[in-house]
């Protein structure tokens, strides 16, 4: 395969991009377009520049910003200086980015200046601890962190503007960047993306460069990618389905990308239409207001001809209407997780639309997918179970927690994903139920457990429970069920409000019960089955 013999690393692919498809348009962002010859040459300028700036082999390297071609440009220069990237939510709060720079070690952070109306600069200083001070030492309550790089041309003093970041690496010859990118092998870690899990805390799974080569060189096949596609990547940059099936399965294949800051079905469909727009992977959700907005006829979508989704329930409905309406030629869906380098089945092309809104479709080649009984004994198709992986793509672990990483990966390489689904005779996958309660709002992964602990802190609160249920816009969202103190006189909208400032506003619950006491087991463990009430339906999920 291309991604073991050629590329080698990620810097080795970015090269040989820029070498391939030197003169083809790489990014267009507003009225900048580059090609991609010059891309490499605003990568290794990066990387120089974190040279200079004294990160080795191995670093953590964060960053927290939205999709833009400087945050391709910042990321793939950290990891061509053989760092680590660590991508952070755009939807975190401040002690929730300071958390994952603190536990990842990270030395350098990369972060935007103002987004959604939000300082992230002045967040992160409240959560270090008070004011950020000279960043020649580290932040109060980061002391890995040595320097943080604002990502425009306006910055408070104490932190560095990206203009003077880049500036700073103009001593360092091109050679010896070079060597530092040719240093980096297959073997060594691109990337921890942090997720959560039932506990609560966030767990960092590492992925190396020849997973991650090999994982979307596959998604690009699979998908049938092209040269002269046009790609407006609406997901995340900070998730796998944005960085590696977006911006590595272009690199791969010399394909446009169009990256998009925030969802906004006005903005893509003017994208779609200025741009000839071909490729557009995302949530069922967007692809649902793109059919459903009432200017849809006023905009040329006819250059659309690719779509994969997932991350949700796929109706048919949704498959037969881009196809004919839309006139989009493949329509795939996907299943996967950070923990199996953001893949692990898909939708072939030529599949059937029932398969495709049904499934998640079949493992993907190097592979295996097994479902398993309580007792790990694989179980006949058509019956359910809990999903596991094995193959190439499963993590080398969680960063620096080797007792997590013994309960996630059996000795024999088996991934338990926590996740239940149902192979068919074909070997397609659907997924039923998530063993971690973990619900899906809008295309963003939330975590019961992580949003309880938080819950738990207010002060009114004595014990609280949370559920995915129903939304008819976002798919699902959060209900708490909350026994308050004695004597407390909390409202659902006052908790409510309180929690938006203190988490990501995915997990904000939409949703608050009290109730008198929480449903529990023998073991005292919280009976959530008797909560939902059977109000919860299946799920598909997929893309990263």
């Amino acid at each position: 395969m291309r991604g073991d013999v050629e590329w080698g690393s990620i810097p080795g692919l970015v090269r040989s991009a820029a070498r391939r498809y030197a003169d083809a348009e790489a990014v267009v962002e507003g009225r900048t377009r580059i090609t991609y010859g010059e891309l490499g040459a605003r990568v290794e300028r990066a990387a120089a520049a974190c040279l200079a700036n004294g990160i080795a082999t191995g670093d953590r390297v964060g960053i927290w910003a939205p999709n833009s071609l400087d945050w391709i440009v910042a990321a793939l220069g950290a990891v061509s200086a053989g760092a680590v990237l660590v991508p952070l939510n755009t939807r975190f709060k401040g002690t929730e980015a300071a958390d994952v720079l603190r536990r990842s070690g990270a030395r350098l952070l990369f972060v935007t200046g103002t987004f959604l109306g939000t300082s992230y600069v002045a967040s992160l200083r409240r959560a270090a601890g008070g004011d950020a001070g000279d960043l020649d030492g580290p932040l109060p309550g980061l002391p890995d962190l040595e320097q943080a790089v604002v990502m425009s041309d306006d910055a408070p003093p104490d932190f560095r503007t990206w203009k003077d970041f880049l500036a700073s690496g103009e001593g360092v010859g091109e050679a010896e960047v070079r060597r530092r990118a040719a240093a980096v092998d297959g073997d060594s870690l691109s990337d921890i993306v942090f997720t959560s899990g039932t506990t609560g805390r966030p767990k960092g799974a590492m992925i190396t460069h020849a997973q991650t080569l090999r994982a979307y060189e596959v998604w690009a096949d699979l998908a049938g990618l092209r040269q002269d596609d046009r790609y407006l990547i609406v997901n995340p940059f900070f998730h796998t389905f944005g960085y590696k099936a977006g911006v590595m399965a272009c690199l791969m294949r010399g394909a446009t990308m169009i990256p998009q800051p925030v969802f906004n079905v006005d903005t893509a469909l003017a994208n779609i239409t200025a741009e000839r727009v071909s490729v557009l992977p995302g949530p069922p959700t967007l692809h649902q207001s793109l059919l459903d907005h009432p200017a849809r006829d006023a905009h040329d979508l006819s250059a659309l001809r690719l779509v994969v989704t997932g991350a949700a329930v796929v109706p048919l409905r949704l498959v037969e209407r881009l196809r004919g309406e839309l006139g989009v030629g493949t329509v795939l869906t996907a299943y996967g997780l950070s923990e199996a380098s953001g893949i692990v089945t898909m939708c072939r092309r030529g599949d059937e639309p029932p398969v495709i809104a049904s499934t998640s479709g079949r493992a993907i080649p190097g592979t295996e997918v097994r479902v398993v009984d309580g007792e790990g004994t694989p179980v006949a198709p058509g019956r359910p179970g809990e999903i596991l992986v094995r193959g190439f793509n499963v993590m080398r672990g969680y960063y620096e927690d080797e007792a997590a990483t013994a309960e996630a990966v059996t000795r024999d390489g088996w991934l338990r994903t926590g996740d239940v689904g149902v192979l068919d005779e074909a070997g397609n996958l659907r997924i039923t139920d998530r063993i971690k309660d973990m619900y899906i709002v809008g295309g963003f992964n939330a975590y019961p457990a992580e949003i309880e602990q938080l819950l738990g802190l207010h002060p009114d609160v004595a014990d609280v429970a949370v559920i995915g249920v129903p939304d008819a816009r976002l798919g699902e969202v959060g209900k708490a069920f909350v026994v308050r103190r004695r004597g407390a006189v909390l409202t659902g909208d006052d908790l409510i409000a309180w929690a938006r400032r203190a988490m990501a506003n995915y997990k904000v619950p939409r949703v608050v019960e009290f109730v008198g006491e929480l449903p529990r087991n023998a073991s005292g463990k919280v009976v959530k089955g008797e909560l939902r009430g059977g109000v919860r339906g299946g799920r598909e999920c997929g893309g990263g």
